[in-house]
């Protein structure tokens, strides 16, 4: 009875039938995960442990840096739409507050 209450917490999905239930369990748990820092990270300390414990690998630690490269640059990436949302936002808060105190060759 128990196990049936268990398997109904994890989320089902397309991977689920793979998954033992511990899996489902940190599978729905990462699923809550926004962003890539950790995963940035993760692959930040194995890229050390790579060089530290096989530092003759170096095809390895080279695709390795590069997916961290590739993250990074997504991680800090941002879209046309958001570019326009921060405009406007820097926008707002010099008219809002930089003209209001003097500062009007900021806003063109």
């Amino acid at each position: 009875m128990v196990k049936k209450q268990k398997e109904k917490t994890v989320k089902r999905g397309f991977y689920s039938p793979a998954l033992d239930e511990t899996s489902g369990l940190m599978l729905e748990e990462a699923s809550g995960i926004d962003g890539l820092d950790q995963e940035i990270a993760v692959l930040r300390l194995k890229l050390r442990d790579l060089i530290k414990d096989s530092p003759e690998e170096n095809e390895l630690h080279l695709k390795t840096a590069s997916t961290i490269a590739n993250l990074v640059k997504i991680r800090y990436s941002i879209s046309k739409e958001q570019k326009k949302s921060l405009r406007e936002a820097i926008t707002k808060v010099l008219t809002e507050l930089a003209i209001p105190l003097g500062v009007k060759a900021l806003i063109k």
